[in-house]
């Protein structure tokens, strides 16, 4: 049994509390919500974990994660250790690192994947850090990864930063191939040649090389609303696939379908879009192709 401060209980933590409660270890869990919070504060909940302690962040990004490092770096004391499950940016890992290090506390940053499905799935993971310091922590990272071999689940990185490297690798593959099967949903539904979409979709989960959970995310999604009709194309970017296209530019590696996934999602939001309605003016201009008015 293993102890372990939670910080952050949202969707995604929430859930991991309870699979690592499952699993017998015991969670201090802190959130500023307080009709799920185990502690009212960061200080109540780290005077509550004995010995080497040790701190999973659950928080967003940015700020929030380096406010509540920071937090942590005076409470916390040498031979403890936190590790950051968050969506941050793998640059800023190496900033955490050196802060706790000054007080010799550890750092590990591991990238999750696996949504509100991973209290009952498992949770897929990529840490990067000291090899001492995961395998500190591995107990842990046992009972949050899948069942099965663990090399399948979870792999370590590299050292500091590698983990959200990953992850953020890991999500630009994703944004591409979502792209592909709404791309495929769309030209079946427009040319009318398939009459049952759905149907066709579903009959992909089984025996084809595009069979995935993300295909049977989309038939379960399918199976609630067969047109989609409840909902908007309007797609938001949680900034990883900003920051692999970053990386791609840097290191001079072609992302085609990543870039042109994330540019998707970028147009998804446009309800009036300037550079359509450029496209519009300038085929009427030199075409005298029709052109549909504002407002009509």
């Amino acid at each position: 049994m293993v102890q372990l401060g939670l910080i952050g209980l949202g969707k995604m933590g929430f859930n991991m509390r309870e699979r690592l409660r499952a699993a017998g270890h015991e969670v201090v869990g802190y959130d500023r919500n307080p009709a799920v919070s185990d502690s009212a504060s960061l200080a109540d909940m780290v005077s509550k974990l004995d010995g080497q302690r040790i701190v999973w962040v659950m928080v967003p990004a940015g700020d929030p994660t380096r406010q509540t490092i920071t937090e942590l770096s005076e409470l916390l004391a040498e031979g403890d250790m936190v590790i950051d499950g968050g969506n941050s940016k793998f640059t800023d890992d190496k900033l955490n690192a050196e802060l706790l290090a000054a007080k010799k506390i550890g750092y590990v940053d591991a990238g999750v994947s696996g949504g509100i499905w991973g209290k009952d799935n498992g949770y897929g993971l990529m840490v990067g850090g000291a090899e001492a310091d995961v395998a500190h922590a591995m107990p842990i990272f046992d009972a949050l990864r899948p069942e099965g071999p663990r090399e399948e689940g979870f792999s370590h990185a590299g050292s500091v930063g590698a983990g959200h490297y990953a992850k953020m690798i890991h999500n630009g593959i994703e944004y591409g191939m979502m792209q592909a099967f709404a791309e495929g949903f769309e030209l079946m539904e427009a040319s009318k040649v398939v009459q049952d979409v759905p149907a066709v979709i579903k009959g992909w989960q089984r025996g084809t090389v595009v069979r995935s959970w993300l295909l049977d995310l989309l038939v379960r999604a399918l199976d609630e609303d067969p047109d989609l009709d409840d909902l908007e194309g309007y797609v938001e970017d949680s900034g990883e696939g900003r920051w692999t296209l970053e990386e791609a530019i840097n290191n001079a590696v072609p992302a085609p379908v990543i870039s042109a996934a994330l540019f998707a999602r970028f147009a998804s939001r446009q309800q009036h879009s300037s550079a359509m309605r450029a496209v519009a003016a300038l085929r009427n201009q030199f075409g005298g192709h029709a052109v549909k008015k504002a407002g009509s």
